[in-house]
C-alpha cells in the first residue's frame, strides 16, 4: 500500500490518524520508519540518524541540558481495526491509537513546532517493542549507539491516560516442563501423562498471592500467570512432554536474578527454563527534572503497571518517566481508541514545558 508523506503541520490528533493508517506490526515497520525519517530530514534544525527501522533526530543548540522524547512505532497484529476511524464524539479508533501512535504523533509535532526549546532535544522512534526483549530497537540502539540516547532526562510517550507514571515493572518468562512416558491411549496404564503432571503447576499458580509493594509512595502490583500451555501428540496418544509458559511481572525493587529465584522457588521440584527477561525501573520521581515535569503536567503521579523502556534509560543512567495521551487499558485490544482532546492536550503540555 502506498502512503502519502507525513504532514507535520497537522495537529497531533490528525497526525495520529495518518500514523495508524500505516500498517506497522512488529517486524514490518520499514514503511513507517521511512516516512518518519523523510519528515524529520525536512526540518533544518534537526540532525537525523537511522539504524535499521529506528530513527533518531537531535537538536544541537548548545543548551545546558538534553531531554529525550522516545516512542516505539510498531504495534501488535492488526485486529480488523485499520484504517483509522474518527467518530462524531471526537474519538479516534484504530490499532495503535493508544499504544502508541498518539504518543509518536506528539513527538513528531514537538520536533516540528519547537525549534528553539529551552533544552536540547533528542527524538527517538524505534522498532520491535511489542515482541521479545532481545529484538527491541531501543536495546539495539543502546548497544550500538549509546551516545544517541544520552540525556539528562527522558520521557517515554507510552500510554498513561495523560498521567505521569513512574518506573515500571520488570518482566520475565519461564517454561515449566513436565515429562512422562508415551503410550497408546487405549492402554493408558502403560504410559505416564505429562499433561496431568502439569496440574500441580497450574494449582500453584491458582493459589499464588502476588505482592503489592509501596516504593516512594507508588504501589506496584505483581502478577504470576500462565500464558501458554503446550503438550500432546494426537488424539490417541498419552503425551510424554508438556510445558507451561509463565509470565512474572515483578515490582522494581526486585532484580532480574531475584525475580527468577522467586519463580524457581514457586515451582520447586519442576524443570524451570528462563526464556525472556527485562529489568524493572524504580520511580525516580525525586530527581529534580522528574519533579519539575510532574509539576508541569499537573497530575498526581502513578506507578507504571507494565514493563516499558524507561528501564533501558535507567540502565543508561538517564532518569525517565512515562507520559502519553492513550489509555493503557485499551492497549492491544480490538476496541483500541484515543480521545482527540487527550492527544491535543498532551501536545500542548509538552510544548509548554519545553518552552517555559
Amino acid at each position: 500500500m502506498d502512503h502519502p508523506r507525513l504532514d507535520l503541520s497537522l495537529d497531533a490528533a490528525a497526525l495520529t490518524a495518518r500514523l495508524v493508517d500505516f500498517r506497522s506490526e512488529s517486524g514490518d515497520e520499514t514503511a513507517l520508519a521511512d516516512a518518519v525519517e523523510e519528515a524529520l530530514r525536512a526540518l533544518p534544525h534537526l540532525t537525523v540518524d537511522r539504524d535499521g527501522d529506528a530513527v533518531v533526530a537531535r537538536t544541537d543548540l548548545g543548551r545546558s541540558q538534553r531531554v529525550v522524547l522516545a516512542g516505539h512505532i510498531d504495534t501488535v497484529p492488526i485486529a480488523d481495526n485499520v484504517p483509522s476511524r474518527l467518530d462524531a464524539d471526537g474519538v479516534l479508533w484504530g490499532c495503535g491509537t493508544s499504544d502508541m501512535k498518539s504518543g509518536v504523533a506528539v513527538q513528531l509535532r514537538i520536533a516540528a513546532t519547537v525549534p528553539e526549546p529551552d533544552c536540547d532535544l533528542t527524538f527517538v522512534f524505534y522498532d520491535h517493542e511489542e515482541v521479545a526483549a532481545e529484538l527491541n530497537g531501543l536495546k539495539r540502539l543502546a548497544e550500538k549507539h549509546p551516545e544517541w540516547l544520552a540525556g539528562d532526562f527522558a520521557v517515554l510517550l507510552e500510554p498513561t491516560d495523560a498521567k505521569v507514571e513512574g518506573g515500571c515493572q520488570g518482566t520475565l518468562r519461564v517454561r515449566v516442563a513436565t515429562t512422562g512416558r508415551r503410550a497408546h491411549s487405549a492402554r493408558s496404564w502403560l504410559g505416564e501423562n505429562a499433561i496431568h503432571k502439569a496440574a500441580p503447576v497450574l494449582a500453584r499458580l491458582a493459589s499464588y498471592e502476588p505482592r503489592q509493594v509501596d516504593i516512594d509512595g507508588l504501589v506496584y502490583r505483581e502478577g504470576l500467570n500462565a500464558v501458554r500451555i503446550e503438550g500432546g501428540h494426537a488424539g490417541n496418544v498419552i503425551p510424554d512432554a508438556c510445558a507451561v509458559t509463565v509470565n512474572f511481572r515483578f515490582a522494581p525493587d526486585r532484580s532480574e536474578a531475584e525475580a527468577l529465584a522467586h519463580v524457581r522457588g514457586v515451582f520447586e521440584g519442576f524443570d524451570v527454563e528462563l526464556t525472556d527477561s527485562a529489568p524493572g525501573a524504580l520511580p525516580g520521581l525525586s530527581h529534580p527534572a522528574a519533579t519539575a515535569f510532574v509539576e508541569a503536567i499537573g497530575t498526581e503521579p502513578a506507578p507504571k503497571d507494565a514493563w516499558t523502556d524507561v528501564a533501558r534509560f535507567s540502565v543508561l543512567g538517564v532518569p525517565a518517566v512515562n507520559y502519553g495521551p492513550g489509555d493503557p487499558k485499551l492497549a492491544h485490544t480490538r476496541e483500541e481508541h484515543v480521545a482527540v482532546a487527550a492527544v491535543l492536550e498532551a501536545e500542548e503540555k509538552l510544548r509548554a514545558w519545553l518552552s517555559a
